[in-house]
């Protein structure tokens, strides 16, 4: 993997040679047999999208979104329950994202754009797992209370989707609340909350919070049962982010104890951003039309993972030293 963009040259990237691998070699027996029958269930031929309006084939994007991967984050969601279960959660999710827009203008750098000149949603660097890191800064709140806002934060998280590496499902969430900021309201918060629950479930892998006042304290007792156990427990209040050995020093902004100052450009750092996660979009695009374009293909060979181990297993023979 290579860095985010030009403004995080000097951010590393984790070699996780020894580390990542492709995910579902450890199922259970059961949990195979559903896993399997959630796969044959969407490659039929002559399946179609239980919609009531609108084309009910799935299109590329669909199809591209529904990898193997993507199938078995469903399951665990679902505590591999069944196989009707986790089909009802993707299902339900295919309808939610053609609803949202996210194939359409909607859900363009464009639109999003004006909530993204103050940097209050930076994405930079890696945790030690390898996870993209996505800033919050609530002090930098330009704009008021729109659905845009809510459009802008999943339009970063697709960002970050993008620029997972092979083996690697989740991010890492930094909020700032540091210096004064405007929190969304509470129904904002049951909304995008509402909307990561149901619709990018196992997509959370920490969530570091710092600086938190008493008010915004608060808040989160009142939000914290709408949570689930799960993603409770991956919820960090002032972390030691360097010493808890979540982050390298060097990855990681200062004010979450690493050595990082870091100063959002919004007219270098944008660009940037839009046309490298564009980049790796497109480039997993094309090895999936390789493979053969259909649903059900492995995110670890559509991001060329076994050739991406090699590559750092080479490195680490050339030089033992790095890590």
């Amino acid at each position: 993997m290579s860095d985010l963009v030009p403004a995080m040259q000097a951010t590393p990237v984790p070699n996780l040679a020894s580390a990542n691998k492709p995910q579902s070699n450890n199922l259970t027996p059961a949990q195979q047999k559903i896993a399997d029958e959630v796969l044959a269930y969407f490659s039929k031929d002559e399946y179609e999208l239980p919609v009531k309006e609108g084309d009910k084939k799935l299109i590329e994007e669909e199809k591209f979104w529904l990898t193997y991967e993507c199938m078995l984050r469903y399951c665990r969601a679902t505590r591999w329950e069944s196989a009707k279960q986790a089909i009802k959660r993707l299902e339900e999710t295919l309808q939610w994202r053609r609803e949202f827009g996210l194939y359409d203008e909607r859900f363009t750098p464009e639109h999003v754009e004006p909530e993204a000149v103050t940097g209050k949603e930076i994405i930079y660097g890696y945790d030690v797992n390898g996870r993209p890191a996505l800033y919050l800064c609530p002090n930098r709140q330009n704009t008021e209370e729109t659905i845009r806002q809510v459009e802008f934060t999943m339009f970063a998280l697709e960002l970050c989707i993008n620029l997972m590496g092979p083996g690697v499902e989740s991010l890492a969430l930094m909020i700032d609340y540091g210096q004064k900021g405007k929190s969304p309201s509470f129904s904002q918060s049951r909304t995008v909350l509402n909307i990561l629950q149901s619709h990018y479930p196992e997509r959370l892998g920490r969530a570091l919070i710092i600086n938190m006042p008493w008010m915004i304290n608060t808040f989160y007792k009142l939000i914290n049962p709408f949570l689930d156990p799960v993603t409770r427990e991956k919820i960090r209040f002032n972390p030691k982010a360097v010493p808890e050995r979540l982050f390298a020093a060097d990855s990681v902004w200062k004010e979450f104890g690493g050595i990082i100052e870091f100063t959002y450009e919004h007219k270098t750092y944008w660009p940037d951003l839009i046309e490298m996660t564009k980049t790796r979009r497109d480039e997993q695009m094309r090895q999936w039309r390789e493979l053969g374009a259909r649903v059900g293909l492995r995110e670890w060979d559509i991001k060329d993972g076994d050739k991406l181990v090699s590559a750092e297993l080479a490195l680490l023979e050339l030089d033992p030293a790095i890590d």
